[in-house]
């Protein structure tokens, strides 16, 4: 659904180039949720708004949706979806006027374009507020909608860009649940997000994305597993002893004793626990807590690059 090679985009700023994207070479397959993670400034925006035809490529080439995006840029506004970060629907209209008109705009028949909006409010649990005006809804309501609107002409290809930035918890998961969904009738879905735990529970794969080049790609788990292994952290009553035992575990690296905390790293951490559990207590070192905790997609991104995601994507 998306093959691009040497994507690229330079701006000039105060008399100076700047390599917005540099070379980018990408790949999704049909079906795919594939998320595109990296912090303020690493050319994920720019990227996105290259494939999606609002920005044209200072080199390189692509195919979005079976179309050419430099010949045919026309061609993939047609056949995909894109929903952006701020909201797409105006304050005053009602809910199933701005996906009857939204339809209307793809070419959709009249009684067509109310089929296909009736379909959508009951799929994004919208019935009920399909009289209402766009202004009066929630947050999560809004962004229901906004994706609402950018599947109303079946698009083969859907582009979210940070879909559930500001929303509460509830409202999350919610969307989250609107998401899956889709995925599940077959849409393909290219996702930007700033929230690890999202990529990590929606994505089948990941592409992560630092200084305008591609500096990881692949599953959320393939990509953990290249981190150190597993975090194992405990407290206990006889530190030396216990730091003594924690060096032998089979594979055990980056040994730390902090105090009373004992950690170390190691593959499948939870299968080593009962064997560590074991000659902790036959050397009387007396266990207070213990974890076990997996490597997250932040540890990556600290791994790739020496900084965290999580606090450069806020800064």
């Amino acid at each position: 659904m998306i093959k691009a090679r040497g994507l690229a985009r330079q701006f000039r700023a105060r008399g100076h180039t700047v390599d917005a994207v540099q070379g980018v070479d990408i790949d999704v397959s049909r079906g795919e949720l594939v998320g595109f993670l990296g912090p303020n400034g690493a050319g994920k925006s720019t990227t996105l708004r290259m494939l999606t035809t609002l920005l044209r490529p200072t080199a390189g080439e692509a195919v979005v949706a079976g179309c050419d995006l430099l010949s045919d840029p026309a061609g993939v506004r047609k056949r995909i979806g894109y929903v952006a970060q701020g909201h797409s629907s105006g304050d005053e209209q009602k809910v199933i006027e701005e996906l009857v008109l939204q339809g209307r705009f793809y070419g959709l028949a009249a009684g067509e374009s109310r089929r296909r909006a009736d379909e959508l409010l009951e799929r994004f649990d919208l019935t009920e507020i399909a009289g209402r005006t766009a202004g009066k809804l929630s947050g999560g309501q809004k962004r229901r909608l906004d994706i609402a609107m950018g599947v109303i002409h079946s698009p083969e290809l859907l582009f979210l860009d940070e879909p559930s930035t500001g929303l509460d918890p509830q409202s999350r998961s919610n969307l989250w649940d609107r998401i899956r969904s889709l995925r599940a009738t077959g849409t393909t879905i290219f996702l930007t997000t700033h929230y690890l735990d999202e990529a990590d529970a929606l994505c089948d794969r990941i592409l992560v994305i630092d200084h305008g080049k591609i500096v990881a790609e692949g599953t959320p788990d393939s990509l953990k597993n290249q981190v150190a292994g597993d975090l194992v952290q405990f407290e206990t009553g006889a530190p030396a002893a216990a730091a003594e035992i924690a060096a032998k575990v089979d594979g055990a690296q980056e040994l730390h004793v902090d105090g009373n905390t004992v950690r170390f790293r190691v593959a499948k951490g939870d299968t080593v626990l009962p064997l560590l559990l074991r000659q902790l207590d036959q050397a009387d070192a007396s266990l207070l807590s213990i974890q076990v905790h997996r490597p997250t997609l932040d540890d990556v991104f600290l791994t790739m690059t020496g900084r965290s995601l999580r606090e450069e994507s806020h800064a």
